[in-house]
């Protein structure tokens, strides 16, 4: 069964620890690929359902921006924004030079279209 959920988070520092910790598992026949593969899907669900319902901080994006790049590829946004200024809850104003930002259907979303 293919994973509902998308892969992104394994490119995080925490998925990349896992990611490694699991190889030195494998290597050492701790335990076999099929049982760090399981692992894997449960934390690209985990991960996913955890920031729906435990982050709820807003923010706005300053409108004159310059959108860099733009892209739609299995069903995944991915827009690179040049010069973004951030509105926080707490009206913090946060800037960068360059941002990516990935848009894509939760699990539950792509399990529901799946029906």
């Amino acid at each position: 069964m293919a994973s509902a959920y998308y892969e992104f988070y394994r490119g995080s520092s925490i998925g990349m620890a896992l990611t490694d910790s699991l190889d030195e598992l494998i290597t050492s026949g701790a335990i076999t690929p099929q049982l760090a593969m399981k692992v894997l899907q449960q934390f690209d669900k985990s991960l996913a359902d955890t920031m729906v319902k435990l982050v709820k901080t807003k923010t706005s994006l300053k409108v004159k921006v310059t959108l860099h790049t733009y892209r739609l590829c299995d069903d995944v946004w991915t827009f690179i924004v040049q010069n973004p200024v951030f509105k926080m809850e707490s009206n913090e104003m946060v800037s960068a030079r360059r941002i990516k930002i990935v848009a894509c259907k939760n699990g539950d979303a792509v399990e529901a279209g799946k029906k």
